[in-house]
């Protein structure tokens, strides 16, 4: 999938068609934490499209005067009966516009997220590569967003060896509404669907207060205020739509429970993010959309790739202390209850532990620091 910035914009219409199919075409699972399985719906090449036959179903495309409880009744109503007569469809002809592509996943305990589409705000970066891959070796199909340029194609490249079709680079702006309604189309134009949301995009900023430029606190709340609202609404307005419940996941920080000196600007946005998604989380629980937040520390990646975060902080935190580099991760590794060095992969494990679904749980958070009393949620 190309990261251009001028790649045509996708057809928001057929995608939030496609989104009520893939409700429709769910499967029950007896599974009461996760009662439907949806399948994955891709767009079908023209040399891989069958002729139109008797149990392939064939609608029209006329829903976009419908509002979304209309439509879902119509798409619904449509494909049970097509189920009741045939079978469920391997194919769907959207009149003359498209065929649909439809495939079923196998779900087992090695790959509990197959067939589960996320995308992960912010992914560019050490801990949002980190969700990636979690995500990844579970079997979901993942869309890596962040910002249009080389740090978000190569984590494209760095995962296709491993992973072939299930990644996707997708480029976002997190703080443009309309940027984020086109990745989600983006998104579900190629699996159909989405059922995870991770926002993960943020950024830090090191100032006293009494050096703190409006501008640059403002420019903090446009990522990790604005854009966590942006991902968080325009998100849940997909997953409503689709019908199949849901999982949104914030990555937090510790400096909402226990805020840093000089670090101002950075805690008192990021709290509001973690707000946001509480609220969220209240908001959802009817739809089964979850809403949960982790809450890392002092994240140095194991995997090569520098945390954008570090990358702000750490000068700053080496001068005040008068220590390396090494030093510095020495000193957040030891300050810690069980002297832990935190990675992403801690961070991708919380994750995986809330969209897996192991407990009902909405509303909660998972700090990943390796104990640090004074920043325990309460």
């Amino acid at each position: 999938m190309s990261t251009s910035t001028n790649a045509p914009a996708p057809d928001q219409a057929l995608a939030r068609t496609i989104l009520l199919f893939r409700g429709a075409l769910a499967r029950p699972t007896g599974n009461e934490d996760r009662a439907l399985q949806p399948p994955i719906i891709t767009l079908a090449r023209p040399d891989d499209t069958p002729p139109v036959r008797e149990d392939m179903p064939v609608f029209e495309t006329g829903l976009a005067g419908l509002n979304d409880e209309d439509a879902r009744a119509s798409v619904k109503t449509a494909v049970e009966g097509h189920v009741k007569a045939h079978a469920s469809p391997a194919w769907i002809a959207l009149g003359d516009l498209t065929t649909l592509k439809v495939v079923y996943p196998d779900v087992d305990r090695t790959s509990p997220l197959a067939g589960r589409v996320a995308v992960v705000t912010g992914a560019a970066g050490a801990i949002g590569r980190g969700i990636c891959r979690g995500l990844l070796e579970l079997g979901a199909s993942v869309a890596a967003t962040d910002l249009a340029g080389d740090a978000l194609s190569n984590t494209e490249t760095e995962f296709a060896g491993e992973f072939g079709d299930k990644i996707a680079a997708v480029p976002l702006d997190v703080t443009i509404p309309d940027s984020v309604i086109d990745a989600l189309a983006t998104v579900t134009l190629k699996w159909g669907g989405i059922d995870i949301v991770i926002a993960n995009a943020g950024l830090a900023h090191v100032a006293g207060l009494d050096a703190l430029a409006v501008e640059d606190f403002q420019r903090l709340s446009r990522v990790n205020i604005d854009g966590t609202l942006h991902t968080l609404t325009e998100g849940s307005r997909w997953l409503v739509r689709q019908g199949t419940g849901g999982d949104m996941v914030l990555v937090s920080t510790k400096n909402v429970f226990s805020p840093s000196a000089r670090f101002g600007a950075y805690s008192a946005t990021k709290a509001a993010a973690h707000q946001l998604a509480r609220i969220a989380s209240l908001e959802l629980a009817e739809y089964d959309i979850r809403v949960n937040m982790v809450s890392p520390d002092a994240v140095f990646s194991g995997s090569g790739v520098q945390s954008g975060l570090w990358a702000t902080v750490g000068p700053d935190r080496m001068k005040a202390r008068g220590l390396s580099a090494s030093e510095l991760e020495e000193y957040y590794r030891t300050r810690n209850l069980l002297k832990a060095r935190v990675t992403e992969r801690h961070v991708a494990n919380a994750v995986n532990f809330f969209v897996t679904r192991q407990t009902p749980t909405t509303g909660a958070t998972i700090p990943v620091d390796g104990g640090l009393p004074d920043a325990t949620p309460r």
